[in-house]
């Protein structure tokens, strides 16, 4: 199902054979409101009707290259580990651990937001991920209970690039159309 307060989203969902079986109130489309308030939004209309899910899937729509093949690993995942939070993730290109930070001794003064790893090579510091917003997989009431998606334990699907491309501004957006005229991107699903 789509959740949407634009009649015209709607109606291309609804092109698309997606079901949009109720209108997303205005005030969720709008700070500080987020997923999961729209989540939450949606659980409480379904359960109005007297429909009661145990599992949430989250497929935002910023994450044009994820695959059904993706969606069916993570619920594998999900089902065979017990889990009751999921979130596809992707390795960073950059490990944030040589990051710096502005220095109180002023603007132009920079020092490690992590000292202990100043020096260290590649392989000597944890491999890093970032949340790609591709999929989101929660047990509805620890969903409820915790009020994120970032539960404990959080259990991670990795996506491949360029399948992990979460669009989120304009270059984003560039970015994804070029690598659709390059040929980056594999439109079958494996």
């Amino acid at each position: 199902m789509v959740s949407t307060g634009d009649a015209e989203v709607a109606a291309v969902a609804h092109e698309g054979g997606a079901s949009v079986p109720f209108m997303r109130p205005a005030h969720l489309g709008k700070d500080p409101y987020g997923v999961v308030d729209v989540c939450l939004n949606v659980l409480d209309e379904y359960e109005k009707s007297g429909r009661r899910f145990r599992t949430l899937i989250i497929l935002l729509p910023t994450s044009p290259f994820r695959k059904a093949s993706d969606i069916r690993a993570a619920a594998d995942l999900y089902k065979n580990e017990r889990a009751s939070f999921l979130m596809s993730v992707s390795e960073f290109g950059h490990n944030p651990f040589g990051a710096l930070k502005t220095s109180p001794e002023g603007q132009y003064v920079m020092e490690p937001c992590f000292p202990e790893y100043v020096g260290k090579k590649r392989h000597e510091v944890p491999k890093t991920f970032r949340v790609n917003g591709a999929i989101h997989i929660v047990d509805i009431e620890s969903f409820r209970r915790a009020n994120t998606y970032y539960g404990k334990p959080l259990f991670t699907y990795e996506m491949p690039w360029p399948r992990d491309v979460d669009i989120d501004t304009e270059a984003d957006l560039r970015y994804a159309e070029y690598l659709i005229k390059t040929g980056a991107i594999d439109e079958s699903d494996a």
